[in-house]
């Protein structure tokens, strides 16, 4: 099962269950491509983890962390599927990161990891947009991960069972495969994450953990398609500009 969020042709804002290009909500059928697709969440906060692939740490010639490392993205990084990301201005890089993103169902406080899954409402995808010009000159990553719409989310909600444990997780930037790796990767597991998170904070329901990124991340250009497909969940795609 895998839920979504969209407005309807009235302006209306619904929830539904996405089967195929048609949308199932309050008992009628909407087409896809006739509704605007809507982020499948609004998060308090997206609790991102760094380096959780040892290839991605490889590729970024740093350790790998001995404790998941972690930053925050605000709600106003949240962008949808299919929208149009704007790229900073007068930056030389801007990188794609695609990850399984991890969405909260429950009130989560000193969660053991044994425990996670019940509070677990479902996995979606996710791009971590990144300015390294200024990510690689500051310490807590406000400019290089905070700016306006940076997280593209979506498009659905999949139920925790629909992913498989050794899902594979793909990018493709005009159709050309970026990153492809597999969840397996991780070097901190879902459920562990959760853990050493919510012994720091609290997590609300619709919060979103970004589990991290795989190999391959690279630089996006003026009218970019990005597409992040993860197996079992679904297809997120969204277009860069530069601002």
């Amino acid at each position: 099962m895998a839920r979504i969020r969209f407005r309807d042709p009235a302006g209306s804002v619904r929830q539904g269950q996405l089967d195929g290009d048609t949308i199932l909500a309050a008992s009628r059928r909407y087409d896809i491509s006739r509704v605007e697709v809507l982020p499948p969440v609004e998060p308090s906060k997206i609790v991102c983890v760094g380096r959780n692939y040892a290839k991605h740490a490889e590729e970024l010639n740093s350790d790998v962390p001995d404790r998941p490392l972690l930053f925050l993205k605000p709600p106003n990084t949240v962008a949808s599927h299919g929208d149009e990301i704007p790229l900073p201005a007068g930056k030389d890089r801007v990188d794609h990161e695609a990850e399984l993103a991890v969405v909260i169902g429950r009130q989560a406080r000193n969660v053991d990891a044994a425990d996670a899954d019940k509070y677990i409402a479902g996995y979606t995808c996710f791009d971590d947009v990144s300015n390294r010009d200024d990510q690689n000159e500051e310490q807590n990553w406000v400019r290089g991960k905070a700016f306006d719409s940076s997280a593209p989310i979506g498009p659905v909600v999949a139920s925790p069972e629909s992913l498989p444990d050794d899902a594979s997780i793909e990018l493709r930037v005009n159709g050309e495969t970026r990153q492809a790796s597999t969840v397996a990767h991780m070097i901190f597991s879902v459920p562990e994450l959760i853990e050493e998170i919510t012994t720091y904070l609290t997590l609300e329901p619709g919060d979103v953990i970004a589990t991290g990124t795989p190999e391959g991340v690279g630089p996006l250009s003026d009218g970019d398609h990005v597409g992040i497909e993860i197996e079992g969940v679904g297809t997120l795609e969204h277009s860069v500009i530069q601002d």
